[in-house]
């Protein structure tokens, strides 16, 4: 088998005398996508081994190219999309992947020692570098953009959202389990009068929320969910079960139920995904949000069973198109006040990172749902209130 490119004069491998590149081309054809296109979503080839990477490796093969500037696309967003529409990415499926699926089943890859990781590892990269990407509270999850014309309008409407499904009154005592940068909270007690408790495994949002939100009654722990003791009138957890594994699901709605207050009300906000056995993308897992793991409708129903009672499900996945759209859009602009501290191999790893999510949710490859549970049902039902 031959490796050998051409490589024409606008600096693109256009051709190559291949099976695994003729492959690549085939399977790319099927999403409209071209190698060496004209379009905005065409995949670029500016080095040698892709294809053998993407069928050695999938999407840990891709993204690994494309973070060395291996291949190049204009607009990401829509190349993977268009390649998640399609559903290449089920047909890319090389054995040594199997590895991520197994360990996933056999170990407990989120358990009190490694649940520190992803603080380390992730959210504590650095305030500065969120404060430029996110919206001014810092909120680090999907925007509700409903009405919104702005991220920061998306986010307060989020928020507000929240409160109100949980029906917040002034002076109850409210849980926020993975209180990230504390802006639930912040908005919770300003505008409502509740008073907080959150927990996070990032030190950095830890020292960013006591200092943004000091003189509110709201306490930020750095503390696993599993430490959390007391009882509380509401709990929130807004984007955080997407750290807690499958294995850890069953303990994790322990801890609410033990927590929450009998006539109390839950609500989860959870990135999900379609099917119940896959595994974690190998490329996220190794250099964005390690031990990962989304939950699917079923494994979360197994979860709650016998501890909750389910209210509402609100599914809103396509507004974390915008959000994430948004996220980029502001990474791009503030990008040269970093580029000297975290180089070109960062930038082109954060833009994959947000640009596939992005197409992946667009795709509705990912979904968003918000559940509000309560323990004994709520006498005479739920009713989900409006913005």
């Amino acid at each position: 088998m031959s490796r050998e490119f051409t490589f024409n004069a606008g600096s693109s491998y256009l051709s190559q005398d291949s099976g695994l590149h003729r492959l690549m081309v085939e399977l790319l054809q099927r999403a409209d996508i071209r190698i060496g296109g004209n379009r905005p979503w065409d995949m670029q080839l500016k080095a040698g081994g892709v294809p053998e990477r993407v069928f050695a490796q999938g999407n840990l093969g891709l993204g690994e190219a494309y973070m060395e500037g291996a291949w190049e696309a204009e607009r990401l967003d829509e190349f993977f999309f268009r390649l998640l529409c399609a559903g290449i990415d089920q047909q890319v499926k090389p054995a040594r992947l199997i590895f991520y699926a197994l360990r996933a089943r056999l170990l407990n890859l989120q358990n009190r020692r490694r649940a520190w990781q992803v603080g380390e590892a992730h959210y504590d990269l650095g305030n500065n570098f969120y404060e430029a990407m996110l919206d001014p509270r810092m909120t680090y999850t999907c925007g509700y953009w409903r009405s919104a014309s702005s991220l920061a309008e998306a986010q307060e409407a989020k928020l507000e959202l929240i409160c109100r499904k949980l029906g917040l009154e002034r002076g109850m005592r409210v849980l926020d389990i993975g209180c990230g940068w504390g802006s639930f909270m912040g908005y919770a007690a300003e505008r409502h009068g509740v008073h907080c408790v959150g927990v996070t495994v990032s030190r950095e949002q830890q020292a960013w929320a006591r200092e943004r939100y000091a003189g509110l009654p709201v306490e930020f722990r750095l503390q696993d969910y599993r430490e959390i003791q007391g009882r509380f009138d509401r709990i929130v957890s807004i984007g955080m079960f997407e750290h807690v594994g499958r294995k850890n699901h069953r303990h994790f709605f322990g801890v609410a139920a033990r927590c929450l207050a009998d006539d109390g009300l839950f609500l989860l906000h959870t990135i999900g995904k379609n099917q119940r056995h896959s595994t974690s993308d190998p490329w996220i897992d190794r250099y964005i949000f390690p031990n990962g793991d989304l939950p699917s409708l079923g494994q979360i129903g197994d979860g709650l069973d016998g501890l909750f009672i389910l209210e509402d499900l609100h599914s809103f996945g396509a507004d974390y198109d915008r959000t994430l759209m948004a996220w980029h859009a502001n990474f791009e602009a503030a990008w040269p006040r970093f580029a000297s501290t975290l180089g070109e191999r960062f930038r082109r790893m954060w833009r994959y990172y947000l640009l596939s999510c992005a197409g992946a949710f667009r795709a509705r490859n990912l979904q968003l749902w918000q559940y509000v549970l309560s323990k004994n049902g709520v006498p005479g039902g739920y009713q989900r209130p409006q913005l």
